[in-house]
C-alpha cells in the first residue's frame, strides 16, 4: 500500500507570514504552491520551490480566486473564460519560477472556493481542465473522488489524483462539510491521525453522521495554515509508516 502526503504551502504574502513551510515541506511528498492570487508572491513562490527542490518534493500549482482578503475561501462569480484564464495564468507563473530553478511542475490543485465549486459545477471543472490541458497536458489534477473536477479532467485527457482530507468533516455523499458550518475542521490530532491511516489502509472515512464513506484516493492533504501543521504531518507520516503504508508522490 502507498499514498501521497500533500500540503498547501507558499501562502505567505509580502510581510505576512502564513504557515510554517520550512518545517512542513520536508515531511510532505507533494507541495501545492500558491501562485499569487489567494496567497503567495513571486519571492515566496521562488523560496518555496527552492525548499521543495532541496527536499525532493514534487511541486504543483495551487491556483485560486483573486481574493487575498478572503484567502481564496469565498465563492466568487466568474465566467468560465475568466476561470480558464486565471488558472492558466497561475500555472504559467509558477512554472516559470520553477523552471528558473530547474524544476518541472507535477500537478495542479485548485484552492479553496475554486476547488469546492469546481467539484460540483461542471462548467468550472471544464474551464480548469481546459487550462491544464492547454498549458501542460502532462500535469495531474488533484481533486475529490467522484467530483466534476476529475470527470472533466479525464474528458480532456488530464491525469487525475483523487484526494482526501483527514482534518475535514465529510458528508455521507463524500463531499466536504463547508468551513462555515460547525465541526467542519477537525482539531483533535489523535482523530486526524487515525482518520489518515483509515483512509490509506481501509479506503474509507467516517462521515459527520457516522456513515462509512468509501474513498478510493491516492493522496491525503495537510493544510499548511493549520496551527501545528508540521507536527500533525509528522505524526500522520509516522503513523502511515507504522501501518506499513509507503508514503510517496504519485508516479
Amino acid at each position: 500500500m502507498q499514498i501521497d502526503l500533500n500540503g498547501d504551502v507558499g501562502e505567505s504574502f509580502g510581510a505576512y507570514a502564513i504557515g510554517h513551510d520550512a518545517a512542513l515541506i520536508p515531511i510532505l511528498t507533494s507541495a501545492n504552491i500558491a501562485c499569487g492570487f489567494h496567497g503567495g508572491d513571486p519571492g515566496v513562490m521562488r523560496a518555496t520551490v527552492a525548499l521543495a527542490r532541496e527536499h525532493g518534493i514534487a511541486v504543483g500549482a495551487h491556483p485560486g480566486f483573486p481574493d487575498l482578503v478572503g484567502f481564496g475561501r469565498r465563492e466568487m462569480k466568474a465566467t468560465t473564460r475568466e476561470v480558464e484564464d486565471l488558472v492558466a495564468y497561475q500555472i504559467g507563473a509558477l512554472a516559470g519560477i520553477a523552471a528558473a530553478q530547474g524544476v518541472s511542475l507535477a500537478h495542479v490543485k485548485p484552492h479553496g472556493a475554486l476547488y469546492n465549486m469546481a467539484a460540483r459545477e461542471m462548467d468550472l471543472a471544464e474551464a480548469i481542465a481546459r487550462a491544464i490541458a492547454a498549458v501542460d497536458s502532462t500535469l495531474r489534477l488533484f481533486g475529490l473522488p467522484g467530483s466534476k473536477s476529475l470527470e472533466a479532467a479525464r474528458r480532456h485527457h488530464v491525469r487525475t489524483v483523487s484526494e482526501a482530507f483527514a482534518d475535514r468533516a465529510y458528508r455521507r455523499d463524500g463531499s466536504l462539510v463547508p468551513r462555515t458550518e460547525p465541526g467542519a475542521v477537525i482539531a483533535d490530532e489523535e482523530i486526524v491521525v487515525a482518520r489518515a491511516v483509515a483512509i490509506a489502509r481501509e479506503r474509507m472515512v467516517i462521515a459527520a453522521d457516522g456513515t462509512r464513506v468509501p474513498l478510493e484516493v491516492q493522496t491525503i492533504c495537510v493544510h499548511g495554515d493549520t496551527p501545528g501543521a508540521a507536527v500533525l504531518a509528522s505524526r500522520i507520516r509516522r503513523a502511515l509508516g507504522d501501518a506499513g503504508i509507503q508514503v510517496r508522490a504519485p508516479i
